[in-house]
């Protein structure tokens, strides 16, 4: 069995926001912050510290490091929740208010899987924190999340080993962005017109 180079579960959250955000930040290693980056550092900056505690017959872990040699991935947990069977419940803290993304439930299933595995017991569900308004938002860890994970981990594996960046999205998510100065997605989506209108002009000549 060949051991594939393990890739970061942050960078499945990141392909699924956008697959050029995910190569400027795992391939070129470049990241730049924002206000949405910077209250997302501080919030985790609750988490980040590696420590137990008990809250009854449940054991806490803080900060926790997550491994999966089936998918290849690697990362840390915000928190888990250790049931006295052993059985475990990730939490991802996120901040902002309570709402559902699909790169935010991808990146908890991911964890969920690395669980699973590191721990031997099924891991069906986790949930995110929303820090703003303080509630917990549960994600049933279900087959088409588990089919996601594993779809993503192959396209950020594919997209590691690629030479070119994708294309900028262009769209409303890239208003929210840290990386929209170094991806300049408007002047790269103008100059791809201007070289398809080009083609089109020569083509009809």
């Amino acid at each position: 069995m060949v051991k594939v180079e393990p890739i970061p579960i942050s960078a499945l959250q990141h392909w699924s926001y956008c697959p050029r955000q995910c190569a400027l930040i795992h391939v070129e290693q470049v990241f730049s912050d924002n206000v949405h980056t910077a209250r997302g550092n501080a919030v985790h900056a609750l988490v980040d510290v590696p420590r137990a505690e008990c809250a009854g017959t449940v054991r806490i872990e803080r900060a926790l490091p997550l491994w999966s040699e089936t998918l290849g991935l690697i990362g840390k947990a915000d928190l888990v929740e250790f049931a006295a069977d052993g059985s475990a419940y990730p939490v991802e803290y996120k901040h902002g208010p309570r709402r559902q993304h699909l790169h935010d439930d991808l990146q908890l299933a991911a964890q969920a899987m690395c669980l699973e595995e590191m721990t031997g017991k099924p891991v069906l569900r986790g949930a995110i924190f929303h820090f703003s308004s303080r509630r917990r938002r549960e994600v049933d860890i279900d087959a088409g999340l588990r089919a996601a994970v594993a779809q993503a981990a192959s396209a950020v594996r594919a997209l590691l080993a690629s030479t070119s960046l994708p294309p900028p999205v262009n769209d409303a998510r890239c208003r929210h962005c840290s990386l929209i100065e170094l991806c300049q997605p408007k002047a790269l989506a103008a100059h791809e017109r201007y070289h398809r209108l080009l083609a089109d002009l020569y083509t009809t000549a």
